[in-house]
């Protein structure tokens, strides 16, 4: 297991402008090296703010479009639009102004879809969809994303895994129905650990005192099931992304530079 590592910034302003910055790097690389890239996006206020951050970087255009995959870790399991719906935002902050290959964007089924209010069959629908997507090399039932980023909840909830729910402790399925969320909508679909750990990097991002607690559960060694955002982490790599707010409750001895 890889040891997270951990980078604070100033204010969460310029946490979203150097995890853009970051993420275009990384995406660039990916797609000299073998063509493509894959990511998976995230949803809420630093999600969202890394998109809106990514949309004015000025190294936007490095990125070759048309040959990045897109999906998702979770999902609110909404209407076709709805406000609400992660994928609805993404759009709105960056995937409508930049020339995305429709065929490459996955999102997760929405309510209103061809599974109606079946949020299992929907669930089970996108589970087929990544392993269809996995190649030989990737040796499971996921793509090797190159970066999953995840919004940290300040329950320490990673997508919509929530603590001590049955979703957080599936050890089989890729994609699961998430019931009684504990904030709504209290329906959604949600990658589970063992998907997110596929991903070569797993970027955590938090910002705002009302994180701050949470991050310091989640890096001071508790379980995953008490507090997913431990479970979190990547093949080769894991790092917190933190404003100063957010990392104002962790010691000191875990502030190391993380290498580039």
């Amino acid at each position: 297991m890889n040891t997270p590592q951990l980078v604070v910034h100033r204010d969460k302003e310029l946490m979203a402008e150097a995890a853009a910055a970051r993420l275009i790097t990384k995406i660039v690389d990916a797609q000299a090296s073998r063509g493509y890239a894959s990511i998976v996006l995230t949803g809420g206020r630093n999600g969202n703010g890394l998109l809106a951050a990514l949309s004015s970087a000025p190294a936007r255009d490095a990125v070759d479009w048309a040959h990045l995959d897109l999906w998702w870790g979770d999902e609110r399991f909404l209407p076709e639009g709805d406000p609400e719906r992660n994928d609805t935002q993404a759009r709105a902050a960056l995937l409508d102004s930049v020339p995305l290959d429709p065929a490459r964007v996955h999102p997760m089924p929405a309510s209103d879809g061809p599974y109606g209010s079946d949020v299992e069959a929907a669930a089970e629908a996108y589970a087929a969809e990544l392993a269809k997507a996995a190649g030989p090399e990737n040796h499971g039932s996921v793509p090797a994303f190159d970066v999953l980023t995840l919004g940290v909840g300040p329950d320490t909830h990673v997508a919509s895994l929530f603590p001590e729910l049955p979703a957080v402790r599936e050890t089989e399925r890729t994609v699961v129905g998430v019931h009684g969320a504990p904030k709504p909508p209290p329906t959604r679909i949600s990658l589970t650990l063992p998907a997110i750990r596929s991903a070569r990097e797993v970027w955590l991002l938090a910002a705002g005192e009302d994180k701050a607690e949470a991050a310091a559960i989640a890096l001071s060694g508790a379980g995953e099931v008490q507090a997913p955002a431990a479970g979190a982490r990547g093949r080769s790599r894991t790092l917190w992304l933190l404003d100063a707010a957010a990392a104002s409750q962790l010691p000191r001895s875990l502030y190391p530079p993380a290498s580039a």
